[in-house]
């Protein structure tokens, strides 16, 4: 595969919607730790009798489902679009219009034809803005570590470009769903290994569920979805059957949860659930057991983390039996703050990035960087939003949550802090999606006047004439004082910057707070904080 040492390609346009609903969690440490002792007693996965494989094929009309090659399908559609320009001539493009920004996007990021066209033994270096917070799959929360993931683990399932559900050929033999939608049954690859060399089974499937639905294990993010089926019966070491609750299409988003081996980690998890805490999870922590293409082969927390080709993933008893990852290694390069990373990429120590809206308008349109990068932007179907915890006593009400939105100054932010690249949005959907609803909602627009009869009907009234809107709780007076959470990229903090101007102009006082990230994914799994 040709590698392309300076060039940024970045799909922007990203969707920003401003959400009226939160993260629902408690107000204070006290009740955190009342949820905490509650969740810990809580049973998430009920008792289940499954049937006997033979019975349940007797009863069930399968329908067989499709198991595709990934990447056959992505080389099947780039068949079909073919390049406007060269690579060479991409290279040199600069990206002043939106033709010639169709001729970079057309030429770069394609598959090779053929073997002879990939440097087997190249190294890509990635740019990532933070760094994990944990290598254990299930604990991942963040872009970032299912980024690392999706290179380290394995799954079951994808999606192509329209959202069409296949199983994926790389591990899985056949895929059956029933007529009415409440089982799936999957039949395994027989050559699959974890990196120690310890074969991959349906019994580490089933284990990895019940590791997620065990309460103690603090994996709020994964088990969201996943928490929606109802068993996973493991009928042998490579057939599985997928119970549901309810009779759903959507049913297969649920069942592509990342995977841990069950003979590491079983052994510690009833003395350690956190698996995180004792000396063995730091261990497997710090060099852990994968299951995918790439395992980590160095990791220095905070600098960099360094992926190698897992042999004994395309390769068993001397058979290619998968297809071979074209970069023998993946460095991922942890830099934070974007305008280090922009010197970085134009010095050559990364190969990408994703540019923020500021460095789109402001650093990369001067001969100094078209001398070693390019650039390009295309649409991607991803939302921003600000979430308030509806627990507190400042966001239980929805009218409150709606005077928020009424008071941001979205035009402002689009067109001045994301320089007109963002477009709004009004919901999980962009307006192009087949699944999008119709028609679709109005995105909010600043209106102070009906933010305060908002605020005024929720009872937030200037009761003593400070110029700070209260209310009582329990004979006592609370001003309508919050603070948000952001993380310190210079975009997140305009923007919440922003919320606090627009705030004070009707008497609500917003306290911007920038969060270490990793901190910040610890108090948003825990609903500590009043908004974010």
């Amino acid at each position: 595969m040709h590698q392309y040492p300076r060039f940024n390609l970045f799909f922007l346009s990203l969707f920003l919607m401003f959400a009226l609903t939160g993260c629902p969690g408690p107000a204070t440490e006290e009740a955190e730790e009342t949820e905490k002792d509650s969740e810990t007693k809580e049973v998430l996965l009920e008792p289940f009798d499954a049937p006997k494989l033979a019975d349940l094929d007797a009863q069930v009309e399968w329908e067989e489902q499709p198991v595709l090659d990934s990447l056959e399908l992505l080389r099947e559609r780039q068949s079909h679009e073919k390049p406007l320009v060269s690579v060479d001539e991409a290279l040199k493009l600069k990206n002043t219009n939106q033709e010639i920004n169709e001729k970079i996007l057309s030429a770069l990021g394609r598959l090779p034809q053929n073997d002879e066209e990939v440097d087997w033994g190249a190294t890509i270096n990635r740019h990532v803005g933070a760094d994990l917070k944990s290598t254990n799959p299930i604990m991942g929360s963040s872009a970032v570590e299912f980024e690392v993931g999706s290179l380290t683990g394995f799954g079951l399932f994808s999606f192509d470009w329209n959202f069409k559900p296949f199983a994926v050929s790389d591990t899985v033999v056949s895929w059956q769903s029933s007529k009415d939608k409440l089982y799936d049954k999957v039949v395994l690859r027989d050559d699959l290994t974890w990196s120690d060399g310890v074969p991959i089974t349906a019994h580490d499937i089933v284990f990895t569920f019940k590791t997620i639905m065990n309460p103690e294990v603090p994996v709020p993010a994964v088990r969201s979805g996943t928490d929606q089926i109802r068993w996973i019966q493991a009928y042998d070491d490579q057939t599985l059957v997928f119970f549901h609750k309810e009779s759903l299409p959507t049913n297969v988003w649920n069942l592509n949860f990342p995977i841990i081996p069950k003979h590491i980690y079983e052994k510690e998890l009833k003395s350690d659930p956190t698996l995180q805490d004792s000396p063995y999870h730091v261990k497997f922590e710090n060099d852990p057991v994968t299951g995918g293409p790439y395992e980590i082969e160095k990791r220095e927390r905070g600098q960099e983390i360094l992926l190698k080709r897992r042999e004994s993933w395309y390769m068993q008893d001397g058979k290619q039996v998968r297809t071979k990852p074209y970069f023998e290694r993946v460095r991922l390069r942890i830099i934070e703050d974007p305008n280090t990373a922009l010197l970085a990429l134009k010095n050559g120590k990364i190969d990408e990035m994703a540019l923020n809206p500021e460095l789109w308008k402001t650093q990369t349109e001067d001969d100094d960087f078209y001398k070693t990068c390019t650039k390009a932007n295309g649409l991607e179907w991803v939302y921003f939003y600000f979430g308030w915890n509806c627990e507190t006593l400042f966001f239980k009400d929805k009218e409150v949550r709606q005077a928020m939105s009424y008071a941001f100054n979205h035009k402002e932010m689009l067109d001045e802090l994301c320089y007109g690249l963002y477009q709004p949005c009004t919901g999980i959907y962009h307006e192009t999606a087949w699944m999008s609803p119709k028609p679709m909602s109005k995105p909010y627009t600043q209106n102070l006047s009906k933010a305060e009869k908002l605020l005024d009907d929720a009872g937030w009234i200037d009761h003593d004439g400070d110029g700070i809107r209260d209310k009582e709780f329990d004979g006592k007076i609370i001003p309508f004082r919050f603070s948000i959470m952001t993380s310190s990229q210079p975009l997140s903090l305009s923007i919440c910057t922003l919320l606090k101007e627009n705030l004070a102009q009707i008497g609500v006082i917003c306290e911007v707070k920038p969060t270490e990230f990793t901190v910040m994914q610890d108090k948003a799994r825990n609903h500590q904080f009043q908004a974010m």
